[in-house]
């Protein structure tokens, strides 16, 4: 486990998300029509991010849906075994604390034929984007199903966005068609990460910050 904590400051975190859409050519190549922001880190980022993606076709902003998930670890004792003897392992269950509300007529939010982008602030383990891929392929396929189309039929298209991608060994793998878009906007060694909105004094977080700057 990395220990140094790295401190990030908003001006860093706008910055880094200005650059990152015009070094991948968001706008011009992915083109995203919705995104999804998974609470409680992906709610800023989601929201900076739509200042720099263009508008919609009908001149709208793109709108940001949530998700929470939340990644719970098995509590491992000093043996590294439970009270049964068995040996668990941290980190490997996710659960919906929030999810995409479809609605009795499942008419509120469509998303065939959408260009989704998954937002979150960090891939660590990449257990909860994994997991948020998984969840949201089931959604689109029963949806598919629903309209009476074949899986794929709606060429839904999912993509990823992270500020930081720790390059770590993942304990989770994404789809091909996934790794095609995905988008981190800082590569970054493993190492502990504080971000400003968890910050109860962002004076002082902003001059940790400024000193890595």
């Amino acid at each position: 486990m990395p220990h140094q904590k790295l401190h990030i400051s908003y001006n860093q975190i706008h910055e880094a998300i200005r650059q990152s859409v015009e070094r991948f050519h968001i706008n011009e190549e992915f083109k995203p029509d919705l995104m999804i922001a998974i609470g409680g880190g992906g709610f800023i980022p989601a929201r900076i991010l739509r200042t720099f993606l263009k508008k919609t076709e009908k001149g709208k902003n793109i709108p940001i849906q949530a998700i929470g998930l939340s990644l719970y670890e098995d509590i491992i004792t000093s043996t590294g075994e439970d009270e049964n003897g068995a040996v668990e392992k941290p980190g490997t269950t996710v659960q919906k604390t929030q999810w995409l509300n479809f609605g009795a007529s499942h008419s509120e939010i469509s998303l065939l034929g959408r260009r989704i982008l998954i937002v979150d602030e960090v891939d660590d383990t990449r257990t909860t984007l994994a997991y948020a891929v998984e969840e949201l392929r089931k959604d689109i396929e029963a949806e598919e199903i629903r309209r009476g189309m074949k899986p794929g039929e709606s060429n839904t298209v999912l993509g990823i966005y992270v500020l930081h991608n720790k390059l770590k060994e993942k304990k989770r793998d994404l789809p091909e068609e996934i790794k095609k878009n995905y988008f981190a906007a800082v590569e970054m060694p493993d190492q502990w990460l504080v971000y400003p909105w968890d910050a109860i004094d962002i004076e002082t977080h902003t001059e940790h910050a400024n000193k890595h700057n």
